[in-house]
């Protein structure tokens, strides 16, 4: 019974710190804290870059970026370093708990970002190979249609099947359809508007109110 709730104390405490690094969202707390104006008040209402750089533009765009990046690459590499033995599945799991903070921040009422560019990271931390396919199918659909909800749904799905290719371990693969499941799920309202045709387009200039992401 000790070595039962050692293991769960042990993985539900990385769990735990990936979940918290997660909330550590750059939208809001840059939009919140330092420009005084909750991006969630704004376009889509979603906390993540796309709804950021339409509503305020500007340089602070970076330092959002920067916020999601790191705290992935600093989640990926708890998760890989604290499971001894098996640093792919540690990366995977810490995967999914980051995005879950991400997507569903405790301290920011449970409304996240839609976990694209801290999705983006956490590929490039696991396999450049995965990398290679998420980033670059994303690009290229973003580049063709510049509909980045495009690109992120293909990232989103094809993350899973990527990692099922380069690392089929059967607890690893689970984790990764998780991820990619959410960011699918995430991105739910988007699909509607795609078939509606109502989506909007990327622009590099801000958007004026209402817009959606």
């Amino acid at each position: 019974m000790i070595g039962i709730g050692w293991y769960f104390l042990y993985y539900g405490g990385i769990a735990l710190a990936c979940y918290l690094l997660g909330c550590f969202n750059g939208a809001v707390i840059v939009s919140k804290y330092i420009l005084r104006d909750d991006v969630r008040n704004h376009g889509s209402g979603n906390a993540g870059l796309t709804n950021f750089h339409r509503t305020f533009g500007g340089g602070l765009t970076f330092v959002v970026i920067l916020c999601d990046v790191l705290k992935a690459v600093i989640a990926v590499l708890l998760g890989s370093w604290l499971f001894r033995g098996d640093p792919v599945l540690g990366k995977y799991f810490a995967a999914l708990f980051c995005l879950l903070g991400h997507m569903f921040p405790c301290m920011f009422r449970f409304k996240g970002g839609k976990g694209i560019l801290s999705g983006g990271a956490i590929a490039l931390m696991i396999d450049w190979r995965i990398a290679l396919v998420v980033w670059g199918g994303f690009l290229i659909l973003v580049l063709l249609t510049r509909f980045v909800s495009l690109g992120s749904l293909w990232a989103g799905a094809s993350f899973p099947f990527v990692s099922w290719y380069c690392y089929p371990e059967p607890w690893a693969v689970v984790l990764a359809f998780l991820c990619g499941g959410l960011v699918v799920w995430q991105h739910r309202a988007n699909i509607k508007r795609l078939l509606a045709g109502n989506e909007n387009k990327f622009s590099l200039r801000r958007k004026k109110e209402g817009g959606q992401s």
